[in-house]
């Protein structure tokens, strides 16, 4: 098994008023070349957006976005011609492929936003762009994983255009379980919402993170009640990418 730490104090930080942001990986101005990515997993950042405020009008390309709202409401625009809200218990995916404009704003007056901005490169490049949201609260599981995200239209959660898999796992303290790598040559990131845990070898507190590969598996322990998201993704960048 082989491992990276990235502890929550040691993650980019950019404060523009509006936007507070920490970036795990690389990200506008925090560049860090230890830090480009995880296998195909290239953008962690935990963002709060104040109220009324947002990220206007701009495009992606190759890139499947994935938006967790962790607390409040945010508004999604695009130029296919979607507009919705996602909230928390929701999880949102945008594959930019070919090309996508779009928006994104806190509406709320009296609240700020919280959530997770994730970028994945996609297997393959130019495929159509596409939206997708679903609600993830009805599949909660207390001392289990929570499939999220998948390659497969028929799954569980939302699916996008990479052999990645992402669960929530919630514990009670004292509990854990065992996690199983889904297909060979994939490793998994590991992220604390909220409490502690022991994942392999390591404590992880609350937005610290774990890269674990060349492993089938590994365990995860609470050491106190935790929430966890575990992103599961190919190890080797796509070869368009080499």
């Amino acid at each position: 098994m082989k491992t990276v730490y990235h502890k929550a104090d040691s993650r980019g930080h950019a404060d523009h008023g509006w936007l507070n942001s920490y970036h795990t990986f690389s990200f506008a101005g925090y560049q860090n070349k230890e830090r480009s990515n995880f296998g195909v997993l290239r953008v962690l950042n935990d963002d709060t957006v104040s109220q009324g405020m947002g990220f206007g009008t701009h495009p992606h390309k190759n890139m499947e976005i994935i938006s967790i709202p962790l607390e409040g409401n945010l508004e999604h625009k695009d130029s296919m011609g979607t507009t919705a809200v996602i909230k928390k218990g929701e999880i949102q995916v945008m594959s930019a492929g070919t090309g996508v404009m779009h928006s994104e704003y806190n509406q709320n007056k009296d609240e700020a936003v919280k959530f997770l901005q994730i970028w994945v490169f996609p297997r393959e490049e130019n495929v159509e762009p596409r939206y997708d949201q679903k609600s993830i609260k009805d599949g909660e599981k207390i001392n289990g994983f929570q499939q999220i995200l998948s390659p497969n239209k028929n799954d569980d959660g939302v699916w996008i255009h990479q052999d990645a898999w992402f669960n929530l796992a919630n514990f009670t303290q004292g509990n854990g379980k065992n996690y199983t790598i889904n297909k060979k040559g994939n490793g998994v990131y590991a992220f604390v919402l909220k409490g502690s845990a022991k994942v392999g070898d390591r404590i992880l507190k609350e937005k610290d993170g774990l890269g674990i590969w060349d492993t089938q598996s590994f365990n995860i322990e609470a050491v106190e009640d935790t929430e966890i998201l575990l992103m599961e993704v190919p190890m080797d960048l796509p070869a368009y990418l080499k």
